[in-house]
């Protein structure tokens, strides 16, 4: 069986980033309630307890969280939105290896973040992108041997 070109993984990819951003989102309008009187403590504490961080600077621990969970959306948006414009260029493959590359070693250190700290969703959509990046890489490497 042939391996697919390395666009079909690169779209894949880039598909994957942006569906997992808009998925990753919608925490951001998800309320937590709280199932037991500790997590109603917990839920408490990290919305309301200020925590002071130095030069005048004090935010709750949920603060701090929501900053980490936009940070993830937009790494996830310009991820796709990078691969998909470089593949609507149609960008030299040799260019195209260096940004492929720099999404595999970016995204295989979130999927791994993700697999030691988090829950299956964000693992699950985090390694399908890492994957669909390594098979693009593997490809174009294959590609470029070939010729």
């Amino acid at each position: 069986m042939a391996i697919l070109k390395y666009t079909f993984w690169l779209k894949a990819a880039a598909v994957s980033q942006l569906l997992t951003a808009v998925f990753h989102s919608l925490s951001f309008v998800n309320n937590p309630q709280p199932g037991n009187d500790t997590e109603r403590q917990l839920l408490d504490l990290m919305t309301n307890y200020k925590l002071d961080l130095g030069a005048g600077f004090t935010h709750s621990m949920k603060d701090l969280m929501t900053a980490f969970s936009i940070s993830l959306t937009l790494l996830l948006l310009f991820g796709g939105c990078l691969n998909w414009f470089l593949l609507r260029k149609k960008v030299e493959s040799e260019t195209m290896r260096g940004v492929i590359g720099i999404n595999v070693i970016i995204f295989g250190g979130c999927f791994a973040a993700m697999t030691l700290l988090t829950f299956l969703p964000p693992i699950i959509c985090t390694g399908l992108i890492f994957i669909c990046l390594l098979m693009a890489y593997i490809t174009i490497l294959k590609k470029q041997r070939a010729q």
